[in-house]
């Protein structure tokens, strides 16, 4: 099976996955969407599984394709990585790193990105806390950690710090499937308010809520509030109510496998913004700058 799967149906295939509109997709990699929807199909007779579930408004993912996007994302990023990475000294370098990490950066973005570092770094330590935002930057304000990974959207002195912003996560709205909602091709606050809504609040996830809600001068009626991504997509699965959550945590379905889908806001939401951050004028030690540089090149920014 493997003879019949290029990389190039693998670039498209994660490019569709990740825009959730075919005509997007082929934008991105610049391509006619055509190409991009041979390419998929072809994929899909090869495996012999449905990747994709065709909506008028776009494609999710099935069950198999979720699985497979996250394998093909995971050898495409690791051939991007043996052709575009510089040559790191491997083996040469060793220290350790002081670093925090705010729970959504430890939980969704951080761990695949340290295994590859340790590859190239078999001897640094990283001495990773998990912390919250606050007592990271006052960490690495007064020297007690060399470097932060916070979500830099959620944080009001940004400018107290040198940082680099690694990840934009756009938010999108998470219903149920057959909710009212998910019928539509996108959905603005004021749809949104008459729904029950349910408030994730780790990571100042209500703060941050409250802020763009407030601009639009609305009020989301929230029925529950949780510290668990589980339970939350639990909730949503089932019908309890809906939320606003970025892109980096999306999943489609619930533990139980119950469908979650995702639609686009009409209102101008803010991403969220995962950052690296460091103290002003800092020298910092040769392992920090090397795992500063690293995560500042793979993730392309």
């Amino acid at each position: 099976m493997a003879k019949d799967v290029s990389l190039r149906q693998l670039r498209y295939f994660i490019a569709a996955a990740e825009t959730k509109q075919l005509s997007m997709a082929a934008k991105k990699v610049h391509v006619a969407q055509s190409t991009v929807t041979n390419a998929i199909l072809q994929l899909e007779s090869s495996m012999n599984v449905k990747l994709f579930e065709r909506h008028p408004q776009g494609v999710t993912l099935t069950a198999e394709g979720y699985n497979f996007y996250h394998r093909a994302r995971e050898i495409y990023e690791q051939l991007n990585s043996a052709l575009e990475e510089p040559h790191f000294q491997r083996y040469h370098l060793k220290g350790a790193i002081r670093m925090g990490a705010s729970y959504t950066l430890l939980g969704y973005f951080l761990p695949p990105l340290m295994a590859r570092f340790r590859q190239h770094y078999p001897d640094v330590d990283l001495d990773l806390l998990d912390l919250e935002r606050p007592i990271i930057e006052e960490g690495v304000l007064v020297g007690d950690l060399e470097l932060g990974l916070v979500l830099l959207s959620n944080s009001l002195q940004r400018q107290a710090f040198d940082y680099h912003i690694l990840l934009r996560s756009r938010r999108q709205l998470w219903t149920a499937a057959h909710h009212p909602l998910s019928e539509q091709a996108s959905a603005s606050l004021q749809d949104i308010a008459a729904y029950p809504y349910i408030q994730l609040t780790i990571d100042e996830g209500e703060q941050a809520t409250q802020r763009y809600w407030q601009a639009q001068g609305l009020t989301p009626n929230i029925v529950f509030r949780t510290t668990s991504m589980e339970g939350l997509r639990g909730l949503v699965a089932h019908g309890f109510g809906v939320s606003i959550l970025a892109d980096m945590v999306y999943r489609p379905w619930s533990l139980e496998g119950k469908k979650i889908e995702a639609i686009p806001i009409l209102d101008v939401i803010p991403h969220l913004e995962c950052a690296l951050i460091w103290r002003k004028g800092a020298v910092l030690s040769e392992a920090a700058q090397s795992f500063q540089q690293f995560l500042i090149h793979s993730c392309g920014s």
